[in-house]
């Protein structure tokens, strides 16, 4: 069998009628629920309008790293709004970024696998969602009127070739799928369950892209189910030791606003570290963000004991989830609370 034969013979995904059946659930949601997000989103209605001194756009003390910060809390309120504003700006951004890359990688994929695979539906069907994304995450930028840079400089840089992964090795592109969706999935959850006082383009937004997102990443939930426990065991290793650095990086990429907001803001050097990601709330935070992952990874082989060593270093270990999305039990710490443990492991696709 020739090189090529593999490859096309590796992404034949006909025979699996469990994971064919996922497939086209998760196509049949794509089709039957899905947003526009200039029908769906009323930007123009007097109540989604941006307006100065605006309270809504206040940090949520609760769920935010920043805003939760004492020193945060104690800015006149007009520099609060000021920083809300730019700092959820800046997160749309960052999304927008993410989800160009996530595109093209998703088209690049679905490119290469054989006629009649039901993967390259549910690809493209992704791929129309997160195009709808990125025009929804741009609008709001527009709509706050901040001119916000996004990702770090390093990935606008490297853009380009990220995408190339999904062909070269796509079961760490989907890790870093997952890097990027989960963090921001779990951030928007905790926001919309604490938030009685969002502004309606902050909470429709947040909405939308939960409902929509809940499929992709349970498409990459599956998708590694079925791949990685048919790897070679040094390639499966090599995965599970490289998974908990994906992580943490795209985490503080897309978590972590960029010096010039620290700059723009008068924020302490010291005062930005404490949060990003030193403080025992912060710390608290990176762990549970991940906890489906780490569920992930001790279901398909990739928690060996030097695997859990990186996530420990890297701060991002604790307990599995018992089910993906399974929300915080218990309420978060603050600045003077110890750390607290993570909740502990199934994932279900929703229809």
């Amino acid at each position: 069998m020739s090189l090529r034969e593999k490859l096309r013979a590796k992404k034949e995904v006909r025979g699996d009628a469990k994971y064919v059946q996922v497939l086209e659930t998760l196509s049949h949601g794509s089709t039957n629920r899905n947003f526009d997000p200039f029908i769906d989103i009323d930007w123009d209605s007097p109540e989604y309008a941006v307006v100065p001194n605006d309270t809504r756009w206040v940090l949520p003390h609760r769920t935010d790293p920043l805003g939760r910060h004492p020193w945060y809390q104690a800015q006149p309120l007009e520099k609060q709004i000021e920083i809300g504003m730019w700092r959820q700006a800046n997160v749309a951004k960052v999304g927008l970024h993410f989800e160009s890359i996530l595109i093209r990688g998703l088209i690049q994929y679905a490119f290469s696998v054989p006629n009649g695979s039901p993967e390259f539906r549910y690809l493209n069907h992704e791929s129309i969602e997160e195009c709808n994304h990125t025009l929804m995450f741009q609008e709001m930028v527009n709509r706050l009127g901040v001119d916000v840079p996004g990702m770090p400089r390093l990935l606008r840089w490297l853009s380009p070739f990220i995408p190339l992964a999904s062909t070269v090795a796509p079961e760490t592109f989907f890790i870093g799928v997952l890097a990027g969706e989960e963090p921001i999935d779990h951030t928007q959850k905790n926001v919309l369950r604490e938030g009685d006082n969002l502004h309606p383009i902050m909470r429709r937004v947040m909405e939308i892209h939960v409902a929509e997102e809940a499929r992709h990443i349970s498409f990459a939930h599956e998708y590694l189910h079925k791949r990685v426990p048919a790897m070679h065991w040094f390639n499966r290793f090599v995965l599970s030791i490289s998974t908990p650095i994906i992580m943490r990086v795209l985490m503080g990429a897309i978590m972590t606003p960029p010096r010039s907001f620290a700059r723009k803001f008068d924020i302490p050097q010291d005062v930005m570290k404490e949060i990003f990601w030193k403080s025992p709330a912060s710390r608290q935070t990176m762990s549970e963000v991940f906890s489906d992952v780490r569920m992930l990874c001790r279901e398909v082989g990739m928690m060996n004991p030097i695997a859990k060593l990186v996530w420990r270093v890297l701060h991002i270990d604790g307990r599995a989830a018992r089910y993906r999305s399974e929300p915080q039990r218990g309420p978060l710490v603050n600045y003077s609370a110890p750390e607290a443990a993570v909740a502990d492991s199934h994932s279900a696709v929703p229809a």
